[in-house]
């Protein structure tokens, strides 16, 4: 693994975080939320785009919502259409806790009304396409009863739950999900140390129809999770905790879910939430780090 190059693309707003990244029309879009903080009811996703190359990146678009706070937004190409994900928190009077939202657009800067996902109170954090379908976790947030959920799309974006409580082993929240060749699923989950719980990720994976999953606890914390595949070998981009915080390029053992840093981005502090394209030998990553100051957004090529 070699680092190429990483370039700051924006760092215009107070708290510039939470990227994805998706390769569209011969374009890569960029998506992030920008607000005055870290947790502060004014968030936007804001859209950059660049031809391939990644040079010259500029504001295409900007989704704002009068009725929350809009983060961790996600990119989603299929066919001739770009999806945007994306939860609210909403503000008071207008809902509660977080909602989930897509948008739609056929250029990437003209997009459509939000169309609520899923449960209220019910966080569908990132969706992979899959054989003509979409399908994301969701995470409901509780002290008790709270889980992490599979869902699947029908046509377009009519999402249904697939295993309504996929796992409530803690605090189980953020997600990578991807398939391999043989059509198995596999899901690296996020786990935080609320409630005096363990705080290891999971690895999980199921074979279709994606009912029955087969999990492991993996050897460190993780936050903020992309995973994907190159020649067989599962690999994750992730918020590493030990010793200095950071963002990492880490591969993932799937016989005995260890995780191991292979590479480590310029970053730290406030820190992670990349979004990965890969093309023939170079991988992508979108991130954003404070480690130059402010949280800024990143823009890193990694070749394999």
């Amino acid at each position: 693994m070699k680092l190429c190059s990483v370039t700051k693309i924006w760092d215009k707003s107070a708290h510039n975080a939470f990227t994805d990244l998706a390769l569209f029309r011969g374009k890569l879009y960029c998506v992030f939320r920008e607000a005055s903080a870290h947790v502060s009811p004014d968030g936007a996703l804001r859209i950059l785009c660049t031809d391939n190359d990644g040079q010259d990146w500029h504001s295409v678009a900007l989704i704002e919502a009068d009725f929350a706070d809009l983060r961790d937004g996600k990119l989603v190409v299929d066919g001739d259409s770009l999806f945007l994900f994306g939860g609210a928190a909403m503000h008071e009077g207008k809902g509660e806790g977080m909602r989930s939202y897509c948008w739609q657009s056929d250029d990437g800067i003209h997009w459509s009304v939000p169309r609520a996902l899923v449960k209220e109170r019910e966080w569908l954090w990132r969706i992979t396409p899959h054989k003509g379908h979409f399908y994301g976790i969701a995470y409901y947030c509780h002290e008790h009863d709270g889980y992490a959920a599979l869902y699947k799309s029908d046509a377009n974006t009519d999402f249904h739950p697939l295993v309504e409580k996929l796992s409530q082993a803690g605090y189980v929240n953020e997600s990578g999900l991807v398939f391999d060749e043989a059509d198995k699923a596999i899901c690296l989950l996020r786990r935080d140390p609320l409630w005096q719980t363990d705080e290891r990720a999971l690895l999980g994976e199921s074979a279709p129809p994606y009912t029955q999953w087969h999990w492991q606890t993996a050897n460190c914390r993780i936050g903020g999770p992309v995973t994907f595949l190159y020649q067989g070998q599962l690999y994750g981009v992730v918020r590493l905790y030990d010793g200095r915080v950071r963002t990492a390029l880490v591969a993932i053992d799937r016989q005995s879910a260890q995780i191991a840093e292979l590479l480590t981005l310029p970053s730290g502090g406030d820190t992670s939430y990349a979004g990965v394209v890969l093309c023939d030998n170079i991988l992508m990553v979108s991130y954003y780090s404070s480690h130059e100051g402010d949280c800024a957004i990143y823009f890193a090529k990694i070749a394999l």
